[in-house]
């Protein structure tokens, strides 16, 4: 399972209590207590046989007494009685629950155990055992027992820890800020990091989401939806234990899904100021403005050490500046001197608005008698319209909570220190870059002809059914050179090396096989360089990985890229291949393998995120032509262009619900950079005359996070329609999506395009009428018999 009814854990419309008290110290008294006392607007139902009614509530005896189920039950009783609550409350209609209680020994596990079978056949979810809740306080809805009330903001915060949820609570709420959703997961038998992460993903209310976890479980749906949300907005994550050995594979598991990574929870408390009161940054720079040359200079000093960049400041921008505030300093940062007024920090802001390259607005100020701290507020207040790259404080000594409170309220974060706010906008900038990272569009992969792709298979295969699990020497040598990969005897290798990289790929209990890259400190002294990366790789990823290391700057990159590249695609495509281990001898122009080893098995674990499906592959004669039906891959996002720029403006608008130009390497990005596990596009290409691929039509279905139902979308050259193409590609998604075992295929189109209503019910969907009267709809049953 993942979000199926989650909503009715974060948007609840009724609550019960189950073992609801008013004996002061139990579980049951604060849960009730803390769900009364902010004033849920539903129905809320206590369940105790002992009382008639509980703070003016009428209290139940029994789960099923209720007048209509409960949208969420806290349950607060002991292990023994979960089973039978559970399977009470499925039947009834509940569809969530939480768990308070914790288990203490094996008898307890079994009774959850039980529980989560009674809750199975009714999709009823269960958030803990040992839960502190689930808050979502702008429906006042506080489900557990929380230290204190919690506000509403615009940060979601997901944690395994109870005291650590209770702590950062209660510090935001000192500080007047707020949060969308706060998850206390507690032991995660059912509901755990990556289901929460699928939900708030789509959320509107969540800006941004602030994850605290020891253990990632089930990694692949963890990382599948942590690249979804990250995608979308801000995820930061903090994992304590920097000692334990596995903690760089996860290090490399959030770089790899978009995620910044926090070093301690100062910084992530940071966070809830930033990211729930101000806007993200959409720049790597900022200008420093203050009006002491003293402060201007610890604040320096906290800008460069937390790796962010100063903005350039031109002779335009001086000029613009010294005509606005003739006492100023112009540069970067900005001193306005130390005479300056309050209104001279609201002209600074309005002159550098027309400065594009001045980025990210920093004030730094300590109040002075001709400029008081919040009369400084209130001009930044009236003049944050000015900041539209945006705008970041920080007040020495402090401000009063009213003047705080609304530079909160005109979304203006409030630091107590530079450092403080530096490292914040150090991790926002941190989370841009990555998510251009993963929006890059790779050089492309080595040109594999399919038939040495085959033979490496084969070879695998063939030792595997010898008996033979381990290849070395020339055997391994062998496999490797299918993909382009030279192995050479150790004892020749002569030409002097820059550095030998190791590389070993190892099948992780949780993340599947990963590789690890371990290469020698430069001077001897430093420790060596150790990283993990998770297949697939690209070039783009792997220049990520072989940029952290000191030799990159001794040689040239690309025959690197292509080795580690090769390497992954290998270990990708050959399904028998559990283990390796090789060294790689960079030279200043080439490489080449040493010392190969590879260990086969005829099982291994799934990788945490799905390669390249290259079973999908089909080729065939279609009028003439050599067209190869395959899924879409990041390095087609110059062929998908050319797709959609040969479509005319009508069928772009009946294919898009509206006027398109066109679409920027963004929105590219997205189309072709697609996430396997819960997405498929399917592109017919054929060959041009120079090798070069030519895209004739797309077919795509994304399906939810359930696979209860996934939405098709297609699209082909105008100039191709009337030739079958659509219907071909519709016949193989619709294959395609009853293989993965999607119930439901959905899609719309407006009413007058004909062509796709004609289409979709020739393949069998049945058009219904929408909300819009403009659009139907389509709809497939896949678990029926096909026709």
């Amino acid at each position: 399972m993942t979000v199926r009814n989650l909503d009715a854990l974060f948007r609840p419309k009724s609550v019960a209590v189950i073992g609801a008290s008013q004996r002061p110290g139990s579980v049951g008294a604060m849960v009730w207590k803390r769900l009364t006392e902010d004033a849920f607007t539903g129905p809320i139902w206590a369940v105790n046989p002992k009382y008639d009614t509980l703070d003016g509530h009428k209290a139940f005896g029994d789960v099923g007494d209720f007048p209509e189920p409960p949208t969420v039950a806290i349950v607060c009783t002991r292990p023994a009685t979960w089973p039978s609550i559970i399977h009470r409350l499925g039947g009834h209609g509940t569809r969530a629950a939480i768990i308070v209680g914790e288990t203490r020994g094996d008898e307890d596990r079994v009774h959850l155990k039980h529980a989560l079978s009674a809750a199975r056949p009714h999709l009823l979810r269960i958030v803990g055992p040992a839960s502190l809740g689930v808050i979502t306080p702008a429906l006042h809805a506080h489900l557990g027992a929380p230290a204190c009330t919690v506000k509403p903001g615009g940060v979601a915060w997901v944690s395994q820890s109870n005291a650590l949820t209770n702590a950062v609570l209660g510090w935001a709420a000192a500080r007047g800020l707020g949060f969308s959703h706060a998850v206390a997961l507690g032991d995660e038998a059912d509901v755990d990091a990556g289901d929460v992460l699928d939900y708030l993903a789509s959320d509107a209310g969540t800006r941004a989401i602030l994850l605290e976890v020891d253990t990632i479980h089930a990694a692949r749906k963890f990382m599948s939806a942590a690249r979804a949300a990250a995608r979308n907005k801000p995820v930061l994550a903090l994992r304590s234990g920097r000692g334990d050995p596995a903690d760089g594979l996860y290090t490399a598991a959030f770089r790899r899904a978009g995620m910044v990574r926090v070093d301690s929870l100062d910084d992530l408390l940071d966070e809830i100021e930033t990211l729930g009161v101000g806007r993200v940054a959409t720049s790597s720079a900022a200008t420093l403005i203050t009006s002491d040359r003293g402060v201007a200079a610890l604040a320096c000093d906290a800008f460069h050490a937390a790796g962010d960049t100063l903005a350039p400041s031109s002779q335009q921008n001086a000029k613009a500046m010294s005509d606005a505030l003739p006492r100023v300093t112009p540069g970067n940062p900005l001193l306005l001197g130390g005479d300056a007024l309050p209104e001279h920090f609201g002209a600074a802001l309005k002159v550098l608005a027309d400065q594009h390259e001045s980025g990210t607005a920093f004030v730094v100020h300590a109040s002075t008698h001709r400029a008081p701290a919040e009369e400084v507020a209130r001009v930044l207040i009236a003049h944050q319209r000015y900041a539209y790259r945006g705008l970041l404080a920080c007040f020495f000594g402090g401000i009063s909570l009213a003047t705080r409170d609304a530079l909160h309220q005109q979304g203006i974060p409030v630091h107590s220190t530079p450092q403080r706010l530096a490292r914040a906008f150090a991790r926002l900038v941190d989370y841009r870059l990555g998510r251009e990272l993963l929006m890059q569009t790779p050089e492309g992969l080595p040109a594999r002809v399919p038939q040495a792709i085959d033979a490496a298979q084969a070879q695998a295969s063939a030792a595997l059914k010898a008996g033979i699990t381990e290849l070395d020497g020339d055997a391994a040598a062998q496999l490797l050179a299918h993909y382009g990969l030279v192995a050479l005897p150790a004892q020749r290798a002569t030409e002097p090396a820059i550095v030998e990289v190791k590389i070993e790929l190892r099948d992780d209990a949780n993340f599947g096989p990963v590789f690890r890259f371990i290469a020698p400190s430069e001077d001897g002294i430093a420790p060596p360089l150790c990283v993990y990366g998770l297949p697939p790789l690209n070039p783009i990823l792997a220049r990520d990985i072989v940029s952290k290391s000191a030799y990159a700057r001794y040689t040239d990159p690309e025959p690197v890229l292509a080795a580690l590249t090769s390497v992954s695609q290998a270990v990708c495509d050959i399904r028998e291949i559990v283990g390796l281990s090789l060294a790689l001898r960079v030279m200043k122009d080439r490489v080449a393998v040493i010392e190969p080893h590879i260990r086969l098995s005829s099982t291994r674990s799934r990788f945490a995120i799905v390669p390249y499906p290259r079973r999908y592959e089909q080729t065939f004669d279609w009028h003439g032509q050599r067209l190869t039906v395959r899924p879409i891959r990041p390095e087609d996002e110059d062929a998908h262009r050319e797709l959609i720029g040969a479509m005319t403006p009508d069928d772009l608008r009946l294919r898009f619900f509206g006027a398109v130009r066109g679409f920027d390497h963004s929105q590219l990005a997205r189309m072709t950079q697609i996430d396997y596990d819960r997405e498929m596009a399917l592109i017919a290409t054929v060959p041009h005359d120079d090798g070069s691929t030519h895209t004739l039509g797309v077919v795509r279905a994304v399906s939810d996070p359930d696979n209860e139902t996934a939405e098709f979308a297609t699209a082909v050259r105008s100039d191709q329609k009337g030739r079958g193409l659509g219907r071909l590609l519709m016949q193989r998604i619709i294959a395609y999506a009853r293989e993965r075992g999607t119930h439901w295929l959905v899609g719309e189109a407006l009413r007058e395009n004909a062509a796709m209503i004609g289409l979709a019910k020739a393949c069998g969907f049945t058009v219904t009428s929408t909300d819009d009267p403009g659009v139907v709809g389509f709809r497939l049953a896949l678990d029926e018999p096909e026709q």
